[in-house]
């Protein structure tokens, strides 16, 4: 791999890890989270007209994925409402290509490795690790956080098989950030009213713009990564973003630091590379 797709896999990684700390520093998480989802519907905007349309047959999987992560936001302002990213951060990342691989086989017909095994028992090892340390404050943060990984895996299934029937994974992709911040300021607005609504995108437009970018970002140099190196080598390199937001959430965010969230962390990422190389 050339230096240079590395380190920019790298950067992608911060920058996923980076947005996920600006919804956890946040006042308002909920809206903060919106606010992310709304920026990179901004930034996609443009480059629409220069992408074919999806296929017709992607349609359903794009109202399906924006469904899915409607909930996603949701779960990730309630997790790190109830938890430190340090904790939250990596169950969600992790989580969620454990249970893909868990279910691959009944859902897509594809057999676990031995090296996807291993992968398993590594994360699981992490998750038990988080879990042990968390039983002194409570599980509400680590169960948000679980339950948000089933909806990245149900996202990635969905958008996996939408992808693939559009005929063009990045037109797709722009569309696919369209939908998520309708519904989500819809339900904001109609719980909250449109004022308190409208006041904070005024007072916080940088914040979703930013962590927009760094969200849709992220992907792009995923993408563009793809077509420089092994996908295989690429999505493993992506989960280098548990280890950013370790760092993030001890020096930025000045969250507490244990030798179980360190373990638990290198564990979920080793194992969640493990099922990447597999």
């Amino acid at each position: 791999m050339p230096l240079d797709v590395l380190l920019f896999i790298l950067f992608g990684a911060l920058l996923h890890a980076g947005w996920n700390a600006m919804v956890k520093a946040g006042t308002d998480k909920s809206l903060d989270a919106a606010m992310i989802a709304l920026g990179a519907a901004v930034i996609a905007l443009p480059f629409l007209p220069f992408m074919p349309l999806p296929d017709a047959r992607a349609v359903p999987f794009l109202l399906a994925s924006a469904v899915l992560q409607f909930g996603y936001f949701h779960l990730v302002a309630a997790a790190y409402t109830a938890g430190d990213i340090g904790l939250v951060y990596p169950l969600m990342r992790g989580g969620a290509p454990l249970l893909i691989a868990a279910t691959s086989s009944m859902i897509v017909g594809e057999k676990l490795t031995q090296g996807a095994t291993l992968g398993i028992l590594a994360i699981s090892a992490g998750i038990f690790t988080l879990a042990f340390e968390a039983r002194r404050s409570g599980m509400r943060a680590i169960t948000l956080a679980l339950v948000n990984a089933l909806f990245i895996a149900a996202y990635t299934y969905v958008d996996g098989i939408g992808a693939r029937l559009s005929g063009h994974a990045i037109s797709y992709t722009l569309w696919m950030a369209l939908l998520p911040p309708v519904l989500l300021f819809g339900w904001a607005i109609s719980r909250r009213g449109a004022a308190p609504v409208l006041r904070h995108v005024q007072n916080n437009g940088w914040r979703g713009l930013v962590g927009g970018a760094g969200s849709i970002g992220s992907y792009g140099i995923a993408l563009w990564a793809m077509t420089k190196a092994p996908v295989a080598t690429v999505a493993a390199l992506r989960e280098t973003s548990i280890l950013f937001a370790i760092v993030i959430s001890v020096t930025v965010l000045k969250e507490r630091i244990s030798p179980f969230r360190i373990a638990a962390a290198c564990l979920i990422a080793l194992g969640a590379l493990m099922l990447k190389l597999a």
